[in-house]
């Protein structure tokens, strides 16, 4: 694709970036056939190829517009066009430096800026959103449907291993995780100590960053980021093993600390070390296999119904790990038709654009159900929650079916 970008982000390093990422693009439309929002709405400025056209405009002088502007919100960010294109196009990168360009040219109506605010200010700090979702959880079946789906019954994490092990790892506790399913974490710590690793979560770590770069406030993603490469770097200088994930889509943007940070001279070395040191726990099980398996006996006597979640198979492009490793200790695992389309949740996307949301999540709902599945496992917080709003079967963790059959094991 040929480029001429405009004198304001020419010479910019995300406008360098945009211009070789456009480039790249050979217009095939393979993304479309592979894009959510594509599928159900049939406009082609809701695929991809599309959206490139409009961002290509707007980084080339054209003024955006808010149909520019609703166009860019519609996508997901769920990445499958990567997985299909055979250009290597990074569209995920290419979008959140479109979206920063509309977002300082067209002014939100207010109630999507006050809307907007309440989610990249809230959601991050713990010391409010915390609060916010135990005081939801505690008048739960009073609230309306809407607000239901967005706050889980609450729930008991159990116990976290007090064993010191000579292997450690540390864990990204995260924002929104440890109090809407405290248990994934816990799980965790408790199915690695069973292996002789120790889990270890530093003090004043918090968001990965995510919301609020993926919001266009990426200056306050990027705070958020080095606050953690601050607190964790005590711990890689002591030799972790590795920096654990069990929310796909808080992996993703670590992995992505090295890229996002390289323009930092004070972080750049460090925020590459930490990408490199960061594993997603399906990166991470694997290598105990034998001793699972050996551990389990085939126990987990479930059929199960796998979600992938974007961040994980298009994403972290990891793919077959979870579903091996469950099947492996005696999991009958089923990936449903149309596994690799997104769920709808999508970070803040099910608060933003309900209505496409919830129409993608009642069809990845259809196809989980006709698995006929016991329960649905999926790796994602965000994936969790949307699909358990839709459906009375059990939504949890993978990790936590491992974590159940360790503890009925040892009783």
């Amino acid at each position: 694709m040929q480029t001429n970008l405009a004198d304001f982000i020419k010479n910019m390093r995300e406008g360098e970036e945009a211009d070789a990422i456009l480039r790249k693009c050979v217009h095939c439309g393979f993304c479309t056939a592979t894009c959510p929002t594509y599928q159900l709405l049939g406009d082609e400025l809701d695929g991809p190829r599309g959206r490139i056209y409009l961002m290509k405009q707007v980084l080339e002088g054209k003024r955006a517009t808010f149909k520019t502007m609703t166009h860019l919100d519609r996508c997901l960010t769920c990445r499958n066009c990567e997985s299909t294109c055979p250009s290597g196009v990074q569209y995920g990168r290419l979008v959140d430096i479109g979206r920063k360009v509309v977002e300082q040219q067209v002014k939100r109506p207010l109630a999507q800026r006050v809307m907007r605010t309440v989610l990249k200010e809230a959601l991050p700090r713990k010391w409010l959103f915390h609060p916010a979702m135990k005081a939801g959880q505690l008048v739960r079946p009073l609230l309306p449907q809407v607000l239901k789906n967005k706050v889980p019954a609450k729930q008991d994490a159990g116990r976290w291993p007090a064993a010191q092990h000579a292997r450690k790892m540390l864990l990204l506790d995260g924002c929104v995780q440890p109090v809407m399913a405290p248990n994934i974490n816990a799980a965790t710590a408790r199915v690695l100590d069973a292996l002789g690793v120790q889990l270890v979560v530093a003090p004043k770590e918090g968001c990965c960053g995510a919301i609020r770069y993926h919001m266009n406030d990426q200056d306050g993603g990027l705070d958020d980021m080095r606050n953690n490469i601050d607190a964790w770097w005590p711990y890689v200088e002591s030799g972790v093993e590795a920096i654990v994930m069990t929310a796909s889509g808080c992996g993703v943007t670590v992995k992505e600390y090295g890229h996002l940070l390289a323009h930092d001279e004070k972080y750049a070395a460090k925020a590459k070390r930490i990408s490199e040191l960061t594993r997603d726990l399906s990166e991470i099980l694997p290598a105990f296999e034998a001793e699972l398996q050996k551990k389990l006996d085939g126990r987990i006597a479930k059929r199960v119904a796998y979600h992938p979640p974007c961040t994980l198979q298009h994403g972290q492009q990891i793919r077959g790990k979870v579903e091996g490793l469950l099947r492996a200790v005696g999991v009958d695992v089923q990936l449903c038709a149309d596994s690799h389309l997104c769920c709808g949740s999508a970070g803040t996307y099910s608060v933003l654009q309900p209505e496409l949301s919830y129409r993608l999540r009642d069809n990845k709902l259809a196809n989980l159900h006709a698995t006929r599945p016991d329960l649905i496992v999926s790796a994602n917080i965000g994936c969790q929650t949307h699909l358990q709003s839709g459906t009375d079967m059990p939504v949890t963790h993978w990790v936590e079916l491992i974590d159940r059959a360790l503890a009925a094991n040892t009783r």
